[in-house]
């Protein structure tokens, strides 16, 4: 139990890795591609064998440099690949190629919004580029029941890795998901990265310690890493794990347990067991000997060039997401789900910029295209949808041309592209109809078929709007969404009087 008299604040870095969407690794030519056989995407360079000489990939540093850029960091006109010692199977020439003290980008932010509607800042130290490690299959079961054994999968070692380290500006386990969140999204964005985690492109390690205070005395607890967490979920619940479990152990032993006497220390995170496994002590800078990398030249970048990466970032997803906000009149949530990917807000302005309502657009975007988006596991701009052919079907339903039942049947069929959107309506019989004579027989069948629905209309009360609503839905059915809803309302208010029926 916490003293009254006592304040405790966590206090978090977070290190984002990223693997960027090259064609081929970092200082070779083999294929960046996840999925394939263990060990076939691999050559002299990243096997690292004797006489192999690396050449830098130029795309993974035009990369690295635009999610600087977004991140508001100093690009640096001057910056050098060093080796970093690292014994290790997954790195088999025993150094990782990497940015020691001049990396390509420093001194940036990024804006995170938080759950409670506030924006936090949270200051990036550095981005640098380098090249991942392998991965290490562990098989501790053994093959046919064999003996356990571990393998490893180099396809990954040399893949570009731009490395994000932000300041401990980070204070609890649902600002670290945010800021892991919205950094997903930047990467996207500028198109630098798919950050798909589920391959390995995005990996998160906090670091975490407390600073208590109590009777005007602040104690600071070890610092902790926990390595390689892979989701949103696991990097939230082992902060949160973490936070809980040095607060114990300083509450434990008030004098003993600090980051003066203790230090820094890893540790890994036991997904089925909810809590942080010890690993090691951290190594510090010197411990891994860093020296530059003497088969590679610095990478110089003159004022143009560093212009260059600035000037294509463009728009960036908070600046849209409150302009959608504004300009459009879209709620946070809509605005949120509509700054996801950058094509999906792209087709959002090309459609109001062809004349159509925005919030129209956003309706038929955020239902029955991401509804299409989920079941075909993919982003809202790749299901085949044309910002001309999302205004037309916006524009008819302002004017009254389709129905919204009749909108979502439309909306399907126009993804391929082959016919115009109001010839699709015609085709398919769901151009509104307008004339009370055509609809009238849609609302005496609704009326005679619900007769509690009609009393409780009729009768008034809590349940009359809900009746309304029912029989509404009912001649919506009976008209395959064709009967103009205006003009059912008007019918079935004539018919029925009083209550919903009256003026």
């Amino acid at each position: 139990m916490m003293d009254a008299d006592q304040t405790v604040l966590p206090v978090i870095g977070l290190e984002i890795h990223v693997e960027l969407a090259t064609a081929t690794k970092m200082f070779c030519r083999c294929r960046n591609r996840f999925g394939d056989e263990p060990n076939t995407n691999v050559c002299p360079v990243c096997l690292g064998l004797p006489g192999a000489l690396p050449v830098m990939n130029r795309r993974a540093v035009e990369l690295a440099s635009r999610v600087a850029a977004a991140l508001d960091c100093r690009l640096a006109a001057f910056t050098k690949w060093d080796r970093k010692s690292y014994w290790y199977p997954d790195l088999p020439k025993n150094y990782q190629i990497s940015q020691y003290d001049l990396p390509l980008g420093a001194g940036g932010y990024l804006d995170v919004p938080l759950a409670d509607g506030q924006v936090k800042r949270v200051r990036i130290r550095r981005a640098h580029l380098e090249e991942d490690a392998g991965k290490n299959v562990h098989d501790l079961a053994g093959r046919a029941g064999g003996a356990g054994h571990t393998g490893v999968d180099l396809n990954r070692a040399g893949v570009p890795l731009l490395e994000i380290v932000s300041e401990p500006d980070i204070n609890g386990a649902e600002e670290a998901g945010a800021y892991a969140r919205a950094m997903q999204r930047l990467v996207r964005w500028v198109g630098a990265s798919e950050a798909n985690m589920q391959m390995g492109h995005m990996r998160f390690e906090p670091n975490v310690n407390l600073h208590v205070t109590r009777d005007g005395r602040t104690c600071k607890t070890p610092i902790v890493e926990v390595k390689n967490l892979n989701s949103f979920r696991s990097l939230e619940r082992a902060i949160a794990y973490e936070i809980a479990r040095q607060l114990a152990e300083w509450q434990a032993d008030r004098e003993g347990y600090s980051l003066e006497k203790l230090g820094k220390q890893n540790r890994g995170w036991d997904d089925e067991a909810g809590a942080t496994v010890f690993q090691r002590e951290k190594e510090e800078s010197h411990d891994y000997r860093y020296f530059p990398d003497p088969d590679l030249v610095p990478v110089v970048a003159d004022e143009a060039q560093r212009a260059a990466a600035p000037a294509s970032v463009g728009e960036l997803p908070l600046a849209r997401r409150a302009r959608y906000m504004g300009a459009y009149g879209l709620t946070a949530k809509e605005a949120d789900a509509l700054t996801a990917d950058g094509a999906t807000g792209d087709l959002l302005d090309a459609a109001v910029a062809a004349g159509a309502d925005a919030k129209r657009c956003a309706n038929l975007l955020l239902n029955r295209g991401a509804a299409i988006a989920n079941e075909r596991g993919c982003s809202i701009a790749e299901i085949g949808l044309t910002a001309e052919a999302l205004a037309e079907l916006a524009g008819m339903l302002a004017a009254g041309d389709v129905s919204a039942t009749a909108a979502a049947r439309v909306f399907e069929a126009m993804l391929d592209g082959s016919r115009p959107t109001r010839e699709i309506a015609a085709g398919e019989g769901l151009l509104a109809v307008r004339h009370a004579g055509g609809i009238e027989g849609w609302v005496d069948a609704a009326i005679a078929d619900n007769p509690a629905a009609v009393a409780e209309v009729r009768g008034g009360g809590k349940k009359q709007k809900k009746a309304f609503g029912f029989l509404m839905g009912q001649v919506m059915q009976r008209s395959g969404g064709a009967a103009a809803p205006a003009e059912v309302q008007r019918l079935l208010r004539a018919k029925l009087g009083g209550g919903e029926g009256g003026a």
